[in-house]
């Protein structure tokens, strides 16, 4: 069975694509999830990815996020900051905790 994961994308205020994520990232959806990272951003740009609503993500969906490394920012509470601080993703892009 898969696990429930919703995915959407918008712009900030100042035009840069953000994509949220709420639910679980695992490998049952992490196809899911790295095909939505790799269209907000197509032309090579930044964009954020946020992961407030995310309560579990698996190596599957670091490794997507690791693909994209380079020119994400995250936004993480802090369920998931040891799992981005573990996986050395935190040392190589931005994280933010979520803005209230």
């Amino acid at each position: 069975m898969a696990t429930p994961l919703e995915l959407s994308t918008r712009r900030s205020l100042d035009g840069t694509p953000v994509v949220a994520a709420v639910g679980e990232i695992d490998m049952s959806n992490a196809g899911q999830f790295r095909d939505a990272l790799g269209l907000a951003a197509p032309e090579g740009g930044r964009f954020v990815v946020d992961l407030t609503g995310v309560g579990y993500l698996d190596s599957a969906g670091i490794n997507a996020l690791f693909a994209h490394a380079s020119r994400i920012q995250l936004i993480a509470g802090p369920l998931l900051a040891p799992v981005l601080t573990v996986s050395g993703l935190s040392d190589i892009t931005s994280v933010q905790e979520p803005q209230d």
